[in-house]
């Protein structure tokens, strides 16, 4: 969705309404927009990383593309 231009597929989208229903895929879609938007505007104004993740102890996310299956 964040990409340029979008590569959101109609199936894509069938399959997380699917999994998640349609009030909570509109909210996802939502809040994707509005932190694209905001990464967007703060790298427009040269607004940098504060390295908080530099120091963080959690182990990062895996990367599964399971969708929660």
């Amino acid at each position: 969705m964040t990409a340029t231009p979008p590569t959101v597929t109609d199936e894509m989208s069938t399959s997380l309404r699917e999994l998640l229903g349609t009030p909570a895929l509109v909210e996802l879609t939502m809040i994707i927009a509005v932190e694209n938007e905001r990464s967007r505007f703060n790298c427009a104004a040269g607004l940098a990383s504060q390295g908080y993740s530099d120091v963080c102890e959690l182990p990062l996310a895996g990367t599964g593309t399971d969708m929660g299956r």
